[in-house]
């Protein structure tokens, strides 16, 4: 008889998270949605008055903060109920009722940033002379360096409604590549005949059996060859969008406009690809290392995710979970074990899976509460390696809100991944230097390296890709199907080296990537994990100095630009330097692994 999942309520109430926290009941979520619409009604009070006075305007700041906390307990609770089961309705309308008033209040916020900038120079300068504004300083701040970027209210306007244009080619690619897009079947390990999709194709790439790989590779990149001409005018037309906005808020190139939002230099991106550059030899000696452990004469596209050291059979339970984890974190001393603990034990984190259950694991939580933590925990290392992800950013996060005003204490995407990659690296650490087994070391060394190999070398030739793309609309080139699958199998031959058969099917592989519609966006995955690591590299060799730095940049939230909180954290990713350190661990990472597979 097949195992089935349990329902919510067979679940321990001391495995789940107590969302009572938050709201006491559904009834108090109800009496703070209909205090919060009549709170939006307020907007009218401010709207078209900022300049008269000090008081009016601040006044109007702690309107709109009171407004966004609103709308973060409202919608988090409801989205939580949701996810504990998503078959329940009250839930699903609970959603959609704060998702809907989250829009209302968009539309009634929307006035105040083109309001501050219409202040003339003069004005605001006698408005900021108010000690009481001191607070606001970063936030007017980051909205007046970008004045010159920001149109008259007429064209902003428009390009508000172009920008709803612009999101079809992400649209309907999304249309085509997930609910449209049948890719075909392929016979498994026992020869029994399944369909292959895109959630399982690297179930499938990750088989033994060779045959089972190479036929899963082509399967899928015949199926997507069937409408390459297709793919390429939509990446071509959402390029065409990028290119256009660029132009419209003046900016020299598509990638300046993107990094502006972060105040992130240029020189940042193209560094990070001179430095793998540099390491590139070290990477194709890691794929050298494969070949020769997988023993073929050939290394293909399609041998590149099959793990080339034997899986350990590890069943860790979720209590042998949390401690491996809280011994992997000590170095970031007491203070950071103290919360972790509280965590563990004071109804953050959901543990185990049921039936309606949302997959996956997340972060989440309310500033007026504490951090949340969703898991469906399965007594495997990757698991394991999950919890220490995810409670990385849930104590982001409540450092940050015990710290910062609620204006401050939201981070940004270049920095999100510090936190939780960093203590992947010191519990990854932790497991290899405590493991007297060589195959489980081996394991362990491999899987960390497959992260380095996803995360910094795979991540920054799509962020190689993006930024020729771009260059080449900007130039007035067209994206054609041969001119894209050209680029990206120079890419691939350039990364790779000579040691792997670069398949003509990989050609394609820019077709089926979702990330090339969000410009801009993957090098953060690398520059995030290339600065956790390098944060984890001195907390070791340096001990407090470099924790309370740590612990610092978690508690800054976003109260200043990434890259400055980054640089007092003492990791400046304006140079090159973070990154190469990085790059450096995982040459000596491969000469440990390299030792224990070649003998």
């Amino acid at each position: 008889m097949a195992k089935t999942l349990r329902l919510r309520e067979e679940i321990p109430q001391e495995d789940k998270w107590k969302l009572e926290d938050i709201f006491a009941s559904d009834e108090e979520w109800e009496k703070l949605l209909k205090e919060t619409e009549k709170h939006i009604s307020l907007a009218e009070r401010f709207n078209g008055n900022l300049a008269k006075s000090t008081d009016l305007f601040i006044e109007c700041m702690k309107w709109a903060d009171k407004l966004g906390l609103y709308l973060e307990d409202l919608f988090t609770y409801a989205r939580m109920r949701r996810d504990e089961n998503n078959k329940i309705a009250l839930y699903q309308g609970m959603t959609d009722r704060a998702s809907m008033l989250s829009v209302q209040a968009g539309s009634a916020l929307s006035f105040i940033v083109p309001e501050i900038l219409a202040i003339p120079a003069d004005r605001f300068d006698q408005l900021r002379k108010d000690p009481r504004m001191d607070i606001y300083d970063h936030f007017l701040e980051n909205i007046l360096r970008q004045k010159e970027h920001v149109l008259s209210p007429a064209e902003e306007k428009l390009l508000a409604e172009a920008s709803e244009l612009a999101a079809a080619p992400s649209t309907i690619f999304s249309m085509a590549n997930d609910a449209d897009l049948k890719i075909g079947n392929i016979k498994d390990e026992d020869g029994q005949e399944v369909e292959l999709t895109k959630g399982n194709f690297i179930k499938y790439m990750e088989s033994k059996d060779r045959t089972v790989r190479g036929d899963a590779f082509t399967t899928l990149y015949a199926a997507y060859g069937k409408q390459i001409n297709s793919w390429a005018a939509m990446l071509n037309a959402n390029i065409k969008a990028d290119v256009f906005f660029t132009r419209a808020r003046h900016y020299s190139s598509a990638i300046e406009g993107a990094l502006d939002d972060d105040k992130v230099p240029v020189s940042v991106y193209n560094s990070l690809i001179e430095s793998v550059h540099d390491f590139l030899p070290e990477f194709q000696r890691y794929i050298q290392l494969r070949k020769k452990v997988l023993g073929v004469d050939e290394l293909h596209m399609y041998d590149i995710y099959v793990p080339f050291v034997p899986e350990m059979d590890t069943n860790i339970s979720y209590e042998e979970a949390k401690l491996k984890v809280r011994d992997g974190l000590k170095p970031l001393g007491e203070e950071y074990l103290k919360v972790l603990d509280e965590g563990y034990n004071s109804g953050w984190i959901d543990i185990y899976e049921n039936e309606g259950k949302t997959s996956g694991a997340y972060s989440w939580g309310t500033y007026s509460s504490h951090p949340y933590v969703l898991l469906n925990h399965q007594n495997t290392l990757d698991s394991l390696f999950t919890l220490a992800h995810e409670m990385g950013h849930a104590l982001h996060s409540y450092f940050s809100n015990k710290n910062q005003v609620h204006l401050y204490a939201g981070y940004k995407i270049f920095v999100a991944e510090v936190a939780s990659t960093l203590n992947e690296s010191l519990v990854m650490r932790y497991l290899i230097n405590t493991t007297s087994d060589d195959k489980m070391k081996a394991y362990l060394l491999n899987h960390y390296l497959e992260q380095f190999r996803g995360t910094v070398f795979r991540q920054t030739m799509f962020a190689e890709f993006e930024k020729e793309i771009h260059a080449a609309v900007e130039k007035n080139e067209s994206l054609t199907a041969e001119y894209l699958s050209n680029i990206y199998r120079d890419l691939n031959l350039k990364y790779f080296g000579s040691d792997v058969v670069v398949d003509e099917q990989i050609d394609i592989e820019w077709a089926r990537i979702p990330h090339f519609y969000n410009g801009f966006y993957v090098y953060k995955y690398a520059t995030g994990f290339s600065a956790a690591t390098a944060l984890a590299q001195q907390i070791i060799n340096e001990g407090q100095p470099a924790v309370k730095r740590y612990l610092d940049f978690l508690a800054g939230g976003g109260s200043d630009y990434p890259i400055e909180l980054l640089r007092k954290a003492g990791v400046d990713m304006e140079r090159p330097e973070p990154v190469r350190q990085t790059l450096r661990v995982f040459s000596e990472l491969l000469d440990e692994l390299e030792a224990i597979v070649v003998k």
